[in-house]
């Protein structure tokens, strides 16, 4: 603690307890910079790195030749025998093979286990045809298409991708229209709006929340454009670890943890420097922002221009930083940061 003397536009000076605050000085500053780093560093990587799970190590003379089957099943197809799947359509049809026309219906919500696979080469639409098996007395076949169409594994995880990836686009006209209600009531009222990068908090955490869901979403595009085969097998086989699993997966989950832990620093920054009504609105504003990142660098990365505009993110972020790093004290009368002592330029209070 420093004491900071203050004077009045009377002349008068006063005395008090403040802390003197460099903001994002020392290590906390060059952790902000190697974050800021790190994604132009692991774009390149992408590009040097494995991307792809390891195929399986089938010369073991110990292992069984079903155990093979099914190891060569998991690599090819993402999923092997005994699977465990949920419908998500209104309803479906298995085939009674090899009796013809005859068929189990089955209903959302039901759940079925792969039992068998089976090779159709006559087959137009898909040679490919799994048997699933309901119950014991209920099992029929179908395409493999069709299977991943209408079916989802049961693992939670990847139920929530599914929900995620099904329902998104909805989620951001809901959270979008909310954001445009407040914000006119707030308008209406004329009350001071803050929002992210735009009169923003005194906080690099909103902007960064940002960066991570641009950064994200590029990898996540990234994998769906280079390596759809990768993304398909963490789908069918999720795990919340970042460690045994492809380079592109590893930085993947490693910044969706990198996300909460963020969230949560936005959070307690927010309702500690703003009324609780205008923190729910500027928490509005940022899943806005948020989401359209998302989309954004989603439909720019699909075209090949969003590591441009990922890059440019970036050094919007950095400059930031370096704009708040300059900020060595604070007013002692109003609280606001100065860049050094002297007069305030924003109340006129006299600080030494």
């Amino acid at each position: 603690m420093r004491i900071i003397h203050r004077r009045g536009c009377g002349g008068h000076r006063v005395s008090g307890l403040f802390p003197e605050t460099v903001f994002l000085n020392g290590w906390w500053e060059k952790l902000f910079s190697f974050v800021s780093f790190v994604p132009s560093v692991v774009i390149l990587l992408f590009f040097f790195s494995s991307c792809y799970y390891a195929r399986p190590d089938l010369s073991s003379e110990e292992m069984s030749e079903k155990t093979k089957d099914s190891l060569n099943y998991l690599y090819e197809r993402h999923y092997t025998w005994n699977t465990n799947l949920e419908l998500t359509e209104d309803s479906i049809s298995l085939e009674c093979l090899p009796i013809k026309d005859t068929y189990i219906k089955l209903y959302q919500g039901d759940r079925v286990v792969v039992a068998e696979f089976a090779v159709h080469p006559a087959d137009s639409v898909d040679s490919i045809w799994v048997k699933l098996a309901h119950t014991q007395d209920e099992q029929g076949w179908i395409r493999e298409v069709e299977l991943k169409q209408s079916f989802v594994p049961t693992d939670s995880i990847s139920q929530a991708i599914h929900l995620f990836s099904d329902t998104h686009a909805s989620y951001f006209v809901v959270i979008f229209a909310l954001f445009v209600g407040v914000y006119l009531l707030r308008a209406f009222r004329r009350k001071q709006l803050q929002m992210v990068y735009f009169n923003d908090i005194d906080s690099v955490y909103p902007l960064f929340l940002c960066l991570l869901m641009a950064f994200s979403a590029t990898v996540y595009e990234s994998m769906q454009v280079f390596t759809p085969e990768t993304w398909e097998h963490f789908y069918f086989n999720p795990t919340l670890s970042p460690f045994k699993v492809p380079f592109i997966l590893s930085v993947f989950l490693l910044s969706i943890w990198l996300f909460l832990i963020v969230a949560l620093a936005v959070l307690d920054d927010l309702f500690r420097q703003l009324t609780p009504a205008a923190a729910i609105f500027y928490l509005l504003g940022l899943m806005s922002c948020c989401i359209f990142c998302y989309f954004f660098f989603i439909l720019m990365v699909h075209i090949y221009v969003g590591y441009l505009f990922l890059a440019l993110f970036i050094l919007v972020f950095a400059k930031k930083v370096h704009r708040n790093s300059g900020y060595k004290y604070r007013c002692g009368h109003c609280g606001e940061k100065l860049k050094e002592k002297g007069v305030c330029p924003h109340c006129g209070a006299i600080n030494e």
